[in-house]
Order: C-alpha cells, then sequence, then structure tokens
C-alpha cells in the first residue's frame, strides 16, 4: 500500500506527533504479526557481530540521550 502523505507536510508538528502516538498505540493493540524485512533483519545482525567484536563502541544512555536531545 502506497500512501501520499503531500498534505501531512502542512500539519503542525504537535498535531503530527499526536497522530504518530494513535499510530504507534493502534500497532501495540493489533495482534497482527510484524513482518521486519529481510535487510532490516541483516543490518541487525551486522550491527550486533559488530558491537560483539567490539564492545568498546557501545554508549551507555546518558550518551544516548546526550545525541538525542541534541
Amino acid at each position: 500500500m502506497s500512501i501520499d502523505i503531500t498534505n501531512f507536510r502542512d500539519i503542525p508538528v504537535v498535531d503530527k506527533l499526536r497522530i504518530v502516538t494513535q499510530l504507534w498505540d493502534d500497532i501495540a493493540a493489533s495482534t497482527d504479526p510484524i513482518v521486519v524485512p529481510p535487510e532490516v533483519l541483516r543490518e541487525a545482525s551486522r550491527r550486533s557481530a559488530e558491537l560483539k567484536a567490539d564492545p568498546s563502541i557501545a554508549i551507555d544512555d546518558g550518551e544516548l540521550w546526550r545525541r538525542v536531545d541534541g
């Protein structure tokens, strides 16, 4: 399914966040299986192997939030 999101660009950010929250809540309540594309699984496996090979590349939660918060 393809959805044209062109019109969503005009929606204020606060409303976009409300929509995203509602979508996540709907996904969480769904019993439908979540299909993860093979390329996403490959990338997750690659990153996991990279971390196992060199644990020093990991960041702690403080660094994570510094990066998120900018």
